[in-house]
């Protein structure tokens, strides 16, 4: 036994410490060879507020069309989020105007971004140097209660809505508010059911626990968490415990890794805690000056937010890699993938700043001694199957 000791020890070492600049190498060849899935950016809302363009590159944006080639990303899921101060506005009007946004972003950019809203399309522009747009809708509000409203969206090209955001809806609760209807109502089993018919991926990040289970009795397709992390390493409820894990593979479903720093990072979370509640004053001065503007209390209270997280230390790419780590150890490699949900977020993970240095997980997943086979799964091969499998059970 003591042979065999000195034997393979060494080699463990050199495959992955001992040849640094081997390993990189080999880390950076299959991240140009695998299909690269991002199914969330915030590009849209930030857009909306900061006026830029894809192919603009302002300073602290984080998906953008330069840092998407640096970042070899194939696809790319747009969200189509409405905050819920748009409610006098009109939820389904907002939404309709941001996927306008993003058809004119594709238009402008005709050479190197095409909008796809299928896996066959992804695939076909994979590695072409064309990057593939896709949309997902982050909160059923924006349907407004209409199922109707639903499969306008789905000829419009959006291929996952989040049930809920922060907030509960007219047919699902949310873990970040009361619950109104002890998880999924009956229209709420309508949304899911009519999802499952077209094709759309149901997408259960954001949602209540009740929620959650509701749609896992329901549904008859493998469900996402487009951005989500585990509670196994961060308590909180917007992430995914144990049992949700497991259930999510067995359904057949993939959890997208985000790379939010409060639910990456316990330490990150606590500071947040603590500073938000500092800056309560400010927040108060804010609901005083912009009481009467919902809209503008919306992006004062988020750019707030965002300026609290910049002032605290961000967390490591080896933390995100660890909810990779814990989702393949509990439900299996083929369930796990990646939800940035960059420019949604103030303090990206230090190393990992946009989405133009993705390949820092690349690098950390062959560092800790992945396959090839099991890297490209995580980087969107199972995302992709996911997406075919809704596909084609609509179909049938």
């Amino acid at each position: 036994m003591m042979f065999f000791r000195v034997l393979f020890i060494p080699l463990g070492l050199l495959l992955l410490g001992g040849c640094g600049d081997t390993r990189l190498k080999d880390a950076a060849s299959l991240h140009q060879g695998a299909i690269v899935i991002d199914t969330h950016s915030d590009f849209l809302d930030r857009s909306a507020i900061d006026g830029s363009h894809l192919s603009d590159d302002p300073i602290g944006a984080q998906t953008t069309l330069t840092k998407l080639k640096e970042g070899q990303v194939d696809a790319q899921f747009f969200s189509v989020f409405v905050p819920p101060a748009f409610e006098d506005y009109g939820f389904s009007r907002r939404a309709d105007e941001l996927i306008d946004r993003l058809y004119a972003e594709a238009a402008a950019n005709s050479d190197d971004v095409e909008i796809v809203t299928s896996a066959a399309g992804i695939r076909r522009l994979a590695n072409s140097g064309k990057i593939a747009a896709l949309m997902g809708i982050e909160g059923g509000h924006a349907i407004e209660g209409d199922l109707g409203k639903l499969e306008h969206f789905y000829r419009r090209g959006v291929r996952y809505m989040t049930l809920s955001w922060a907030n509960t809806n007219a047919f699902a609760d949310s873990s970040g508010d009361a619950p109104r209807w002890g998880g999924l109502n009956t229209l709420g089993e309508q949304v899911v059911k009519t999802m499952n018919r077209l094709g759309m991926m149901v997408d259960i990040s954001h949602v209540s626990d009740e929620t959650f289970w509701d749609v896992m009795a329901v549904t008859t397709s493998p469900v996402i968490a487009s951005h989500s992390d585990v509670r196994g390493i961060v308590d909180h409820k917007r992430n995914m415990g144990d049992k949700m894990i497991r259930a999510i593979a067995d359904n057949g479903g993939v959890i997208q890794i985000s790379f939010y720093a409060q639910y990456v990072d316990q330490n990150f979370a606590d500071q947040f805690e603590v500073a938000k509640a500092a800056a309560k004053p400010r927040f108060d001065a804010l609901k005083q000056r912009y009481g009467d503007d919902p809209v503008e209390l919306d992006i004062q209270e988020w750019s707030l937010e965002i300026s609290i997280e910049q002032g605290l230390t961000p967390p490591s790419v080896a933390k995100v890699v660890d909810h990779i780590d814990y989702v393949v150890k509990l439900g299996g490699i083929d369930h796990v993938g990646l939800g940035s949900d960059f420019d949604g977020m103030g303090a990206p993970p230090a190393g990992l700043e946009n989405i133009g240095k993705v390949s820092a997980i690349t690098d950390e997943l062959v560092r800790r001694g992945y396959s090839g086979a099991d890297v490209r799964k995580i980087l969107g091969e199972n995302l992709l199957r996911v997406l075919a499998q809704n596909e084609s059970r609509a179909e049938q």
